[in-house]
């Protein structure tokens, strides 16, 4: 039986189809670099990114310093979601970021990391008694994590000690790998990338005091490529929000 619309529910009807259509004529993509430790919640990020706005995120993840040579060479990145403050502040003296653009969106938090559940006690003194042959890390020269890492192993005086067992991945990505493969029997990571609800996923770890190495501050930019791009203006007030951060605080990142 056909039932005819009442006028009311066409209006609406009417409207929210022109709402749709006005959204997907105005959506646009915008390409962005992402730090690895950024990985997870940044994809959660852009799915509700692209639901809310109709915009799309073209997410690449990487190691800070290798994204800002390829920034510095022309590559045609919109944004720029750091894993320091300082490589966006290079890139704005350089004259690759739009001034006054930057802002914090996390600050990361660093820790030592087993895929082996009770391997790695509460205090860190595996580091110390371990028997374990390969300690993973992100290249400090690269990977602000990396830096960390060796930062904490400085102060805790056992830079000497350790190195010879260092395994160095590109980037944080690729040094969780070491550790979630077994071929590094623990290694330090981003806390991202092991927490899921507030808990370690799987296997055991030691959260790295926060004095034992320079503040993880993740700062954003908007780069020149996008500095007309409605896309990327959104996406980096989307970052600001209460819905990207409570994704970013459920990764164990603050503010």
């Amino acid at each position: 039986m056909f039932h005819r619309v009442a006028p009311l529910n066409r209006h609406l009807l009417l409207a929210g189809f022109t709402f749709s259509v006005l959204q997907a004529a105005h959506a646009d993509t915008v390409s962005v670099a992402v730090a690895a430790n950024f990985t997870a919640p940044m994809q959660k990020i852009a799915a509700a990114f692209e639901a809310d706005t109709g915009h799309k995120a073209e997410l690449s993840f990487g190691a800070t310093g290798k994204f800002y040579a390829q920034i510095t060479n022309g590559a045609p990145f919109q944004i720029l979601l750091s894993a320091d403050d300082t490589t966006p502040t290079k890139l704005e003296k350089d004259g690759k970021a739009v001034a006054q653009t930057r802002f914090t969106y996390a600050i990361g938090t660093l820790v030592l990391w087993s895929a082996q559940p009770g391997y790695v006690d509460a205090q860190g003194q595996v580091l110390q008694t371990g028997d374990f042959k390969h300690l993973a890390l992100a290249n400090p020269k690269l990977a602000p994590y990396g830096l960390a890492a060796t930062q904490a192993m400085d102060k805790l005086g056992l830079t000497a000690k350790l190195q010879p067992r260092w395994v160095q991945g590109e980037n944080i990505a690729q040094t969780y790998q070491f550790v979630a493969s077994g071929n590094a029997q623990l290694g330090f990571v981003a806390l991202s990338q092991v927490m899921v609800d507030g808990k370690i996923a799987q296997g055991s770890a030691w959260q790295v005091p926060a004095q034992l190495h320079d503040p993880i501050r993740q700062d954003a930019a908007l780069l020149l490529p996008g500095k007309n791009s409605a896309a990327a203006a959104a996406l980096l007030k989307y970052l600001r929000g209460d819905k990207a951060r409570a994704i970013i605080q459920a990764y164990g990142y603050s503010f």
